[in-house]
């Protein structure tokens, strides 16, 4: 049978098959710890459940219009108004069926065909696909410690082609959990517009920072198209939910484009978001932040007794991107050993990068602080036989 060729060009998320292997042994009474997958061990705060519970009682299980419920959009403004001091039209914001649904809309419109998109190596692999999908050119740009893992204004400048038309950032990053701060933020959306091209901006762990206060690129230009998630700080993975920020002139054409390919987002999951942004919503919401920098910190402790650290400590997310060369050169073959012989489950570095991925691993503390350390000591073990 014959395929599209674009899709050739999605590569298989190698971690799922990881996944598959770890939830075999654990059925078959293996005790497995589970530091592979973008997912806290957190359920979905009690306030969004309970809201959830009354829009399906109240009947809201119908069609909302494309670009989402007023009210939910007009909550999502109000938060950058409150939490980034930036003015929002609600008018510019479409919700969509989680931050994938934001990233196809935006490489619908602003990819397509003879296009050149860049981007930073490390990436979050999806952010590769939906341009390649678009059918365009993306040129990874191998970044590391001394950008800060991240696509600085210089690399956009150095990079840039006659056809690129798109420069995409993620802070913090996935897999590396680094940020980039409101000048340079300011400084790559100055580069991009004076080459007339367009910016997209990944901010789908925007509110799980640690070193560094949240900032949105809404504070530094109107002119950005932004991605967010309910999945990530507001703990809401399952019920699929994201929104797209969009300059005024987009809001039209990417419109028209949800109401193609989506329609509309799951209308109790809109309306259980409402409760996201309360106060007491919000105070639970904290918490969680402050218990994932317990475990950032209690990580980087126990892997620094082992002399294995980042380059550079991560400032949001709930990542570590850890170099691994030391002990192996294929971060697969390495994933797939210390699970089989230790039961821990991490995720290989090719996964993520271009260039560099079979050198590193990515570590997802998104368990308990007792849990990691158990997990440290498993890896103790494991690169003793190294």
């Amino acid at each position: 049978m014959a395929w599209s060729p674009r899709i050739d060009q999605v590569a298989p998320f190698r971690v799922m098959s990881l996944l598959e292997t770890a939830q075999a042994r654990e059925a078959a009474g293996h005790d497995v710890i589970h530091l592979e997958v973008g997912e806290p061990d957190f359920p979905t705060p009690e306030p969004v459940v309970a809201a959830g519970r009354a829009a399906l009682a109240a009947g809201h299980t119908r069609y909302t219009p494309a670009a989402g419920i007023p009210a939910l959009r007009e909550a999502i403004a109000g938060h950058y108004a409150d939490h980034f001091d930036a003015e929002v039209d609600p008018r510019r914001i479409l919700v969509t069926p989680g931050a994938s649904g934001a990233l196809l809309l935006a490489s619908q419109l602003l990819a397509g065909p003879g296009d050149r998109v860049l981007m930073a190596d490390p990436n979050y692999p999806c952010n590769r696909h939906f341009m390649a999908l678009a059918g365009a050119e993306v040129d990874v740009v191998p970044v590391g410690p001394e950008s800060g893992w991240q696509l600085d204004a210089g690399l956009v400048e150095s990079h840039w082609q006659e056809t690129t038309r798109l420069a995409m950032l993620a802070t913090p990053s996935n897999p590396t959990g680094h940020m980039l701060d409101a000048g340079q933020l300011a400084a790559v959306a100055e580069t991009v517009a004076g080459r007339g091209g367009h910016l997209l901006v990944d901010e789908i762990y925007q509110g799980l920072c640690f070193d560094l206060e949240p900032l949105s690129v809404a504070s530094v230009t109107p002119d950005a198209f932004v991605v967010n998630s309910f999945s990530k700080y507001f703990g809401m993975t399952g019920w699929r939910l994201g929104w797209l920020l969009a300059p005024e002139e987009a809001v039209e054409p990417l419109t028209r484009l949800a109401q193609n390919v989506f329609l509309a987002a799951p209308t109790p999951a809109q309306h259980a978001a409402l409760a996201a942004f309360a106060p007491d919503c919000r105070a639970i919401l904290e918490e969680r932040r402050v218990e994932l920098g317990h475990r950032r910190d209690a990580l980087l402790a126990g892997l620094s007794r082992l002399d294995l650290t980042p380059s550079l400590p991560p400032q949001g997310a709930f990542y570590l991107w850890l170099d691994i060369s030391r002990y192996s050169h294929d971060s697969q073959a390495f994933c797939q050993r210390l699970l089989e012989e230790e039961n821990v489950a991490i995720t290989p570095g090719v996964d993520f990068a271009v260039q560099g991925g079979e050198r590193h691993v990515r570590i997802a503390f998104t368990t308990g602080v007792e849990r990691l350390e158990e997990a440290v000591s498993r890896l103790e073990r494991f690169l003793a036989r190294q």
